[in-house]
């Protein structure tokens, strides 16, 4: 039996070739118990497969991955018992109704809790009688998380779980989010919103290419990125541009606005001590500017020009 302190999700070195295409090339991922742990990367980084290796359902090509200390390969009912998984784009049986759908998804894992079944269906305002043909995408995404959720599970793997969902039910499926991780569950987040991890997530995996490039709590991983100021002052740009740790200084009238790193906080604040200034505000780091640095973006909305 798994020791509590040992990951739930545990990968070393996972290579998946198909064919002459690598999906993974050496990924590495630990997911501790009880953490909502965030999954990020573009289509075709490998985080999908990564998800189906971790549910028995493609073999990789080379190194490990356990679930519960388990390997999913070898023993996949034994490491799936109490795993609940919702896709990001799901289909399903045309002829079943919804609440059919989510009973037999739930039986799978030894069937509903009937109270907590007919709250999510209130809650995420789901019409369990119609057949699933006439779905829409988010009706389908609606059904997938109810038997997710209707029945307690230890890991919860989610990939792109709010794809089709509105911003209310956005709202209601982190709330539920919220809920398991507090009934101490594990989640393995793979999402594109990175204000929904942001949100949620303890802890965030970046992968790219088939291997992870960052990993940590957000606060550990915006060491890492620049704090943005933004000033009134009637200082001389030119002057604040030769501060050390002062990055892409950009100027409109009065107001200035740069880009400081983590490691110069202290003396840049004690130059604006200085400078004369009459407004302040001070961004920390988004996980968005984390994420678009390892793909050589520019988050939307920062098309400045730079002095």
């Amino acid at each position: 039996m798994q020791a509590e302190s040992s990951p739930v999700i545990h990968t070393t070195q996972l290579v998946k070739n198909f064919g002459r295409t690598a999906a993974l090339t050496g990924l590495d991922l630990s997911v501790t118990p009880g953490e909502v742990h965030g999954f990020l990367g573009p289509n075709g980084a490998g985080k999908s497969t990564t998800l189906r290796i971790l549910l028995g359902l493609i073999r990789p090509t080379s190194g490990t991955a356990r679930v519960f200390g388990i390997d999913p390969w070898v023993e996949p009912v034994r490491a799936h018992k109490d795993v609940a998984y919702v896709p990001g784009d799901v289909t399903f049986w045309p002829n079943l109704s919804g609440g059919e759908v989510i009973d037999l998804l739930s039986g799978l894992r030894g069937g509903a809790d009937q109270r907590l079944r007919a709250q999510l269906i209130d809650e995420f305002d789901f019409d369990p009688r119609k057949k699933a043909r006439t779905y829409s995408k988010g009706n389908r995404q609606k059904a997938a998380l109810i038997a997710a959720f209707c029945r307690p599970a230890r890991l919860y793997l989610l990939d792109e779980p709010s794809s089709g969902l509105d911003p209310v039910m956005d709202a209601v499926f982190r709330q539920h989010v919220r809920r398991v991780s507090a009934e101490g569950a594990t989640v393995l987040l793979s999402s594109h919103i990175l204000a929904e991890v942001e949100q949620l997530c303890d802890k965030v995996t970046i992968i790219r290419s088939g291997t992870a490039v960052e990993s940590g709590t957000l606060a550990e991983l915006r060491h890492l990125t620049r704090t943005r100021f933004r000033i009134t002052t009637e200082a001389n740009p030119e002057a604040l541009a030769a501060w050390p740790g002062i990055h892409e200084l950009r100027v409109d009238g009065n107001t200035i606005e740069f880009d400081a790193d983590g490691a110069d906080l202290g003396s840049v604040l004690d130059a604006l001590a200085s400078a004369h200034i009459s407004g302040i505000t001070a961004t920390p780091p988004s996980l968005e500017e984390l994420f678009m640095r390892h793909y050589n973006q520019q988050p939307a909305g920062q098309n400045h020009q730079v002095l």
